[in-house]
C-alpha cells in the first residue's frame, strides 16, 4: 500500500522497532539534550529575547517536529540562521510581532508541505545559500562582541543593524572589562581545545559549569562580569504567555508579512539541508513535504509556547545520529529531557557568565561561516556566483537577509537570462558568418 505523502516517519520508523533501538534512541535523545541546552539559552539571547525562549522552542518545536517530521533524526530548535531575523524583528515589532510573524510562517510552511513544494526548495542557488549563511555568521560574531569584551552602552544606546552595534561597541570601548575578557578568553579556550582531548562531554556544556565557577568563586570575576541572571530575569516552571497584552491588529498583521515569508523560506531551506544531511549519516530518505508541514506546526506550537521561530538544527541533529538515534522518538525524548530541565533546573541558568555565551556563539558563527566553501566559489573565478556570493554576502550583513535574498535571486535572474541572450546573438552571428 502505498504511504501518504504527508505521512510522518514516526509511523514507519516503529515498524520492527526493538528494545535495543530504544534505548539508543533513549541515549541520543539525552546528549542531544544536553548539547542543546547551553546552545539554546545562546541562541535566545543573540535574538534579544529572554534566555528561557530558547529552551521553550527547542521542547516544543524540538517534539511537534519529532512527531509529524519527515525525517528519522532531525531535531529541531533555535538556529544562528534566525537569530538576526528574530532580533531585528523584537526590536522593530516587539514580541507580538515576532508571535504573528512565526505563526504566518507556520501556515506557509504547512501550505508549502500541503502542496508539494518540498522538492523546489532545494532548486536556491547554492551561491546565494552560501551568501547569506555567511553573512548571517558575520552578523553575529559583531553582535557578540558587547559581551565577550564587558562592554557597557550609553543609556538609550540599543543598536539593532549590525554597523550600529559595531558603532556603539566603538563609542563603549573605554568600559572594557578585562575580567570579562578573561572568562571569555578561558571559556573559548575550552570550546577549541577540549574536543580534541575528550568528546563525551559537549564542549559548551564543559565552558557554561567552568565559567560559571570562576565567577562564583573568584571576588574579582564576581564583581566584574556580568551573568545572565545580573541582566535577565530566569523563569521557574512553566511559561506564561500573555495573550492578552499584544498587539493583533491589521497594521501589525500587514507590516509583518515580509518577516513571516523570511522565516518560513529559511526554515524551509534550512531544515531540508539538515535532512539532507541525516539521510547520508543514517543511510535513509526524509519526506520533504511532511518535514515541511511539521516545521509549520513546530513553529506554531514554539511561540504558543513562549518560544521563537525555529527550523532544523544540523549540528544537533549530525550528533543525534552519531550517537545511535535512528528514529524519531529519538527527538522527541530531547525535548521530554529538556522539559525536565526547565521545571527543576532552570535557576542555575542564571549563574552562567555573558562572556561564556559570547565566545559560544563565536563558536557557532565559527562552524556556521562556510569561510571554505566562500572561498573556493571566489577562487573558481566564475563572475556571476562570485558577483551573487559576494552581494548576498554584504547585504546580509549591512541590510537584512530579506533584501540579501532578493536582490541575490534578481541577480542570478538578471546574469541568467544575460547568458541565455549572448548565446543566441553568438549563435546568430555564426549562422550569418556561416552562410
Amino acid at each position: 500500500m502505498k504511504e501518504f505523502y504527508l505521512q510522518p516517519k514516526l509511523i514507519s520508523s516503529l515498524k520492527g522497532y526493538t528494545k535495543k533501538q530504544l534505548l539508543n534512541d533513549v541515549i541520543a535523545g539525552i546528549i542531544v539534550a544536553i548539547i542543546a541546552l547551553p546552545l539554546s539559552i545562546a541562541l535566545a539571547l543573540a535574538s534579544g529575547v529572554e534566555p528561557a525562549c530558547g529552551v521553550y522552542t527547542a521542547i516544543a518545536a524540538g517534539f511537534v517536529v519529532s512527531l509529524f517530521g519527515g525525517s528519522r533524526v532531525q531535531i529541531a530548535g533555535p538556529t544562528a540562521a534566525f537569530a538576526t531575523i528574530v532580533a531585528g524583528v523584537v526590536a522593530t515589532q516587539g514580541m507580538d510581532g515576532l508571535f504573528l510573524a512565526t505563526v504566518m510562517a507556520g501556515i506557509l510552511l504547512i501550505l508549502m508541505g500541503v502542496c508539494k513544494l518540498g522538492s523546489f526548495i532545494k532548486y536556491m542557488p547554492h551561491t546565494i545559500t552560501v551568501g547569506f549563511t555567511s553573512g548571517i555568521a558575520v552578523t553575529i560574531l559583531l553582535g557578540q562582541i558587547k559581551d565577550f569584551l564587558g562592554l557597557t552602552y550609553a543609556n538609550g544606546v540599543k543598536p539593532v543593524e549590525t554597523l550600529e552595534k559595531v558603532e556603539a561597541n566603538l563609542e563603549a570601548i573605554g568600559t572594557f572589562s578585562p575580567w570579562a575578557l578573561l572568562v571569555g578568553a578561558v571559556s573559548l579556550a575550552i570550546l577549541i581545545v577540549y574536543p580534541k582531548f575528550e568528546k563525551r562531554l559537549p564542549p559548551s556544556l564543559v565552558a557554561v559549569v567552568v565559567g560559571a565557577l570562576l565567577v562564583k568563586f573568584i571576588p574579582a570575576l564576581d564583581a566584574g562580569v556580568y551573568t545572565i541572571g545580573d541582566l535577565y530575569t530566569i523563569p521557574t516552571g512553566l511559561p506564561r504567555v500573555d495573550f492578552g497584552a499584544m498587539d493583533f491588529s491589521a497594521a501589525k498583521l500587514v507590516a509583518v508579512i515580509p518577516n513571516a515569508i523570511t522565516i518560513a523560506l529559511l526554515a524551509a531551506i534550512e531544515s531540508l539541508l539538515s535532512c539532507v544531511v541525516a539521510d547520508g549519516m543514517v543511510n535513509s530518505k526524509h519526506n520533504s513535504n511532511s518535514e515541511l508541514v511539521a516545521q509549520g506546526l513546530g513553529n506554531i506550537a514554539s511561540v504558543l509556547f513562549g518560544g521563537i521561530p525555529a527550523t532544523g538544527a544540523i549540528a544537533r541533529t549530525s550528533a543525534n545520529a552519531k550517537n545511535g538515534g535512528r528514529t524519531p522518538i529519538a527527538g522527541m525524548v530531547h525535548a521530554v529531557v529538556l522539559f525536565l530541565v526547565l521545571l527543576f533546573l532552570m535557576p542555575y541558568a542564571a549563574l552562567i557568565p555573558m562572556p561564556t555565551i559570547a565566545a559560544i556563539l563565536f563558536m557557532v558563527a565559527y562552524n556556521m561561516s562556510e569561510y571554505k566553501v566562500f572561498a573556493g566559489i571566489l577562487r573558481k573565478k566564475n563572475v556571476t556566483d562570485s558577483v551573487v556570493l559576494v552581494a548576498t554576502f554584504v547585504l546580509t550583513v549591512v541590510f537584512d537577509l530579506v533584501v540579501a535574498i532578493v536582490v541575490g535571486i534578481a541577480l542570478q535572474l538578471i546574469f541568467w537570462l544575460l547568458g541565455k541572450l549572448i548565446g543566441r546573438l553568438r549563435k546568430k552571428s555564426i549562422n550569418f558568418w556561416a552562410t
